[in-house]
């Protein structure tokens, strides 16, 4: 046994003997001590770099939120609760994005995504094919398979037939070019042109990322107002019908050439160019003295389509595959009878006076609008542009429809 007398201290190994028997203690303590500090690195280095994560990416959705809505937008109280971001002051001018925003984008997802799965999107595959066929992979023959298949090399190597198998370059581009001139604001009953170029765009690209392809945005008024390149994914989509719905226009007027001259200069392969517009230009006809003339197509004989952009939508086909989606309101195909009414140009400003409870008006001004509208399906088909005719407040699956079906049967055709 260790004996601690009282004469243990004044022996001289007693400090070698304390010191081995503490040192141990000492180094397990030491020891502790560095690996406690070093889980509390490692849990809390993840929990620093996801602090920052967070601020940037709030700070990017403000700013993307102030751009899109700008005059909508103010600073929120970033010392509330706690925190605090750096925000350029800027890029705001009320609060977040309004609940009901969000609500109308999840309906139109809703709405959409249904019809993409239960319809369309299968549709959307077979009538907008791939650029080319790749090849995969070569497989053992089977009855039934195609001869002019048979990879003759690997057949001899193997002594039994074999086929080559391909598929098809699916990744395409869609562009959407859509119209936020102030007749966009236009509509009958609940529903205006602009909300239902959202709905038929949402459409169109939930459609698209289903077949894993890529949807790009052009916003235009008489000028390219916004561009959001081509890209993939649900978010992707949300931002785009986001965009179409609540972006301010910095102009009112219309000038589908401009866009579609942009879309020559930024889209370097072949891609579907989706325009969405009610094709109502400014006409280039000389209006007489004594007539309030606004709109092509709102006067006896003149055209809803003015003649450049017909030349445009013509030349950008020979490049991409356009089609065009007319949207009209029932109330600017025919007169409700009202009385007299003080119009107003959505673009120009303008003003005329209608007095709609005369019969032979109504019935004149549907006549024109009706011949205009023949008209305007006459300079679709001379072009090569598959057109669709929409209507604000009417369903819009069965012409979708339609117009996948008659283009797939043409494609069949050759």
């Amino acid at each position: 046994m260790l004996d601690l007398g009282e004469n243990f201290f004044g022996r001289p190994s007693a400090p070698r003997i304390l010191e081995g028997i503490f040192r141990p203690a000492i180094q397990f303590g030491d020891l502790l001590r560095r690996q406690f500090v070093l889980i509390i690195e490692v849990i809390a280095e993840p929990l620093k770099n996801l602090a920052l994560l967070v601020r940037r990416q709030l700070a990017d959705l403000q700013q993307n939120l102030g751009r899109a809505h700008g005059r909508n937008l103010r600073p929120p109280d970033t010392q509330a609760r706690g925190f605090s971001v750096r925000v350029p002051r800027s890029a705001f001018r009320i609060r977040m994005i309004p609940r009901e925003i969000l609500k109308k984008i999840r309906q139109i997802e809703l709405r959409t995504n249904r019809l993409v799965n239960e319809t369309l999107g299968g549709q959307y595959h077979s009538v907008f094919k791939g650029l080319g066929m790749n090849f995969e992979e070569v497989r053992e023959y089977q009855p039934g398979d195609e001869v002019r298949a048979i990879d003759w090399n690997v057949t001899a190597r193997m002594n039994h037939p074999f086929v080559k198998k391909f598929v098809e370059e699916r990744e395409l581009t869609l562009m959407l070019i859509v119209d936020l001139s102030g007749s966009g604001l236009f509509g009958s009953g609940d529903q205006s042109k602009r909300e239902l170029a959202a709905e038929i765009a949402s459409v169109l690209a939930f459609s698209a990322i289903r077949n894993n392809d890529k949807v790009g945005l052009i916003l235009f008024t008489d000028e390219v107002e916004k561009f959001m390149p081509p890209r993939k994914g649900r978010r992707h989509v949300l931002r785009v019908i986001r965009e179409i719905l609540f972006y301010e226009p910095k102009r009112r007027g219309t000038n589908l050439g401009k866009a579609l001259d942009f879309l020559s200069r930024i889209a370097a392969h072949r891609a579907i160019a989706v325009v969405i517009s009610d094709f109502l230009d400014e006409t280039e006809a000389s209006v007489g003295p004594g007539r309030r003339v606004t709109r092509g197509g709102h006067s006896a004989g003149a055209s809803m389509m003015s003649m450049g952009c017909y030349g445009a939508l013509r030349q950008a086909n020979r490049r991409h595959d356009v089609v065009a989606v007319q949207i009209a309101g029932r109330f600017e195909l025919e007169l409700p009878a009202l009385g007299r009414l003080m119009l107003e140009d959505a673009e120009s400003g303008r003003l005329i006076e209608v007095n709609t409870s005369v019969g032979r008006h109504r019935v004149a001004f549907k006549q024109r609008q009706g011949k205009a509208q023949t008209e305007l399906a006459r300079m679709f088909r001379s072009a090569n542009i598959d057109s669709i005719q929409l209507r604000t407040g009417e369903p819009y699956g069965a012409a979708l429809g339609k117009f996948f079906e008659t283009r797939e049967k043409r494609r069949l055709r050759g």
